[in-house]
């Protein structure tokens, strides 16, 4: 199991990297991150700054 570190302006998100289902671009700079189990989480950056943390992680 790989966790990743997602940042966001209410406080930072350590999330399974296979749990990620998708990505959606909200305002204000932000990336909804859909989450296989649960509700989406809100983090800082946009889609592609947030994929290459995934990616990356």
């Amino acid at each position: 199991m790989k966790f990743i570190l997602l940042k966001s302006r209410g406080g930072d998100y350590l999330v399974v990297a296979e749990n990620v289902a998708w990505l959606r671009a909200h305002e204000n700079g932000q990336t909804q991150v859909g989450v296989i189990g649960g509700a989406p989480i809100l983090v800082a950056g946009t889609i592609e700054e947030t994929a290459s943390t995934i990616l990356a992680g």
